[in-house]
């Protein structure tokens, strides 16, 4: 394996991460959001006010997202298990 296959390896590696984990950072933050502005509103300063309701919309997002999570997960695993006997030469 020489630098450039590492450098590719790492690349489609930090695309997958990101791909697979923007959904769940997305909604974490519209709802954190949505949260720290209702609590502005209301002067509520409560903080499991702003912890469950993520909790429970990231959880949400998980059982919703899980199969294009881990087909994304799996053909990326596959890829480069399939690329190996290339890589060792």
């Amino acid at each position: 394996m020489n630098i450039e296959q590492a450098i590719e390896i790492l690349r489609q590696l930090v695309t997958t991460s990101l791909m697979v984990v923007s959904p769940i950072l997305l909604v974490s933050l519209v709802v954190g959001l949505a949260v720290s502005m209702l609590q502005s509103v209301t002067s509520i300063q409560e903080q499991t006010l702003a912890f469950v309701p993520k909790l429970l919309a990231i959880a949400l997002v998980l059982v919703i997202a899980a199969p294009w999570i881990l087909r994304q997960l799996m053909q990326f695993t596959i890829m480069y298990i399939l690329r190996i006997p290339q890589m060792v030469k």
